[in-house]
C-alpha cells in the first residue's frame, strides 16, 4: 500500500511538471492589429513561421506577409 502511494504521489509530480514547463513555454508573437483589405472580416486566423493566414467570411483565405501586413496571396474557396 506505502509503495503504490509513494508511486501514485511521483506520477503526480511528473504531471504537475510537465504542465508548468508547457505552459510556459513562449509562444508565437502576436502584432498588436492587422489591417485588412477593405470590405473584408476575418472569421479566423493562423500565424506560421514567414506568414499569417486569414480566412474571411466571403470564403477567401488571404497569405499577409508579417511585418507589413501586404497581402501575399489570395485563395478563393469554392
Amino acid at each position: 500500500m506505502t509503495t503504490l502511494t509513494v508511486v501514485m504521489i511521483g506520477g503526480l509530480v511528473v504531471v504537475i511538471s510537465l504542465l508548468v514547463i508547457r505552459l510556459s513555454a513562449d509562444g508565437p508573437s502576436l502584432p498588436a492589429e492587422i489591417a485588412l483589405p477593405a470590405g473584408t472580416t476575418a472569421q479566423a486566423v493562423t500565424f506560421g513561421t514567414g506568414w499569417i493566414a486569414v480566412v474571411t467570411t466571403d470564403d477567401q483565405i488571404l497569405i499577409l506577409d508579417p511585418d507589413s501586413h501586404a497581402v501575399r496571396q489570395t485563395i478563393e474557396l469554392k
